[in-house]
């Protein structure tokens, strides 16, 4: 077993060897041992043996005792810290390690809280800065686009003929830059999902989807998503905006099916299926080209869990399962 010379098992096998080593000579001392004399030569080498024989128990009684925490140390290394839940704090030989092990676990989840706090009152500053900015895009910019729209026609009404045709062209632009804008701002911060909820929100997003992709689309809706907190219907209401993205960007698929359930005792599942094309979910850790990374961060920030299945020519389902 290699270790490094600063270890804790090495400097106590270093002084217990250092200790071996002075008993020996003290009682050589002691005894007025004289190596020049045969039989005295004798008496010294079980002495030594028996200092030896000592050192090696010593030494496997230590690695024995240390052994749990080598255990504790390869575990701990191994957490990964976007899943601090991994970690299993086992219950230990030692009275010692056991309650290290426990320490440490209960630091995971408290750090895992605190993350999880953060990170929601990250996200509800966004949705809030979304709903602001939906609000003032609605009310204000959109309203200055209907105030040109009115002096357009009001301007037809004294054009000459030969105009009439640059004032149509005008009026079209801006009815189609308040189309845009009115999406945008469903997009930034759909109004169904404050006033109707979670159902109704996907719902909307879905036919509108379908209606821009060419796809076939269905949504099947189960128990009450009132239920559920604000927090938790805009991570699924965000989780499902961002699937059908994908669906529409990467897959190329014909049809896009959602369903919701939320059972009586507040168990959610919403899963999310199309029949694209599909991809590899190994190769795209960590790849933020497909939102899976945000996608799989929103659902455990509201204490759920992102299932995602693919393959290749196999379309794509993604689950979003929160606990109750």
């Amino acid at each position: 077993m290699t270790r490094n010379a600063d270890s804790l098992l090495g400097q106590v096998l270093a002084a217990n060897v250092v200790l071996v080593v002075l008993t020996i000579l003290a009682a050589s001392l002691a005894a007025g041992l004289d190596l020049r004399v045969q039989g005295q030569r004798w008496e010294f080498l079980v002495l030594a043996m028996a200092m030896v024989l000592t050192l090696c128990v010593n030494m496997m009684m230590l690695k024995r005792r240390f052994r749990p925490l080598e255990r504790l140390i390869d575990r701990i290394e191994r957490v990964d810290p976007a899943e601090p839940a991994a970690f299993e704090p086992g219950h230990e030989s030692f009275e010692e390690i056991d309650r290290l092990a426990q320490s440490f676990r209960r630091l995971l989840g408290r750090i895992e809280e605190e993350r999880r706090r953060s990170g929601r009152l990250v996200l509800r500053a966004q949705e809030e800065e979304r709903r602001r900015v939906a609000r003032d895009l609605h009310d204000e910019v959109n309203q200055a686009l209907t105030a040109i729209l009115l002096r357009l026609e009001a301007l037809a009404c004294d054009s000459p003929p030969e105009r009439a045709g640059d004032v149509a062209e005008l009026k079209r632009l801006a009815n189609q830059a308040m189309e845009e804008l009115i999406g945008l701002a469903r997009q930034l911060r759909p109004a169904a999902l404050d006033d109707h909820g979670l159902v109704s929100a996907v719902e909307a997003q879905l036919k509108l989807f379908g209606l821009r992709a060419g796809v076939r689309t269905t949504m099947i809706a189960r128990g009450d998503a009132a239920a559920l907190d604000n927090d938790r219907q805009t991570a699924a209401y965000r989780i499902a905006q961002e699937a059908m993205t994908n669906a529409g960007r990467h897959s190329g698929a014909s049809e896009i099916d959602i369903e919701l359930v939320v059972e009586a005792d507040g168990r959610t599942e919403m899963r999310i299926k199309d029949d694209g094309r599909g991809f590899d979910p190994s190769s795209h850790r960590g790849d933020s080209g497909l939102g899976l990374t945000g996608m799989a961060e929103r659902a455990r920030l509201v204490g759920g869990e992102l299932d995602v299945r693919s393959a290749p020519a196999a379309g794509t389902a993604i689950t979003l399962r929160l606990p109750p």
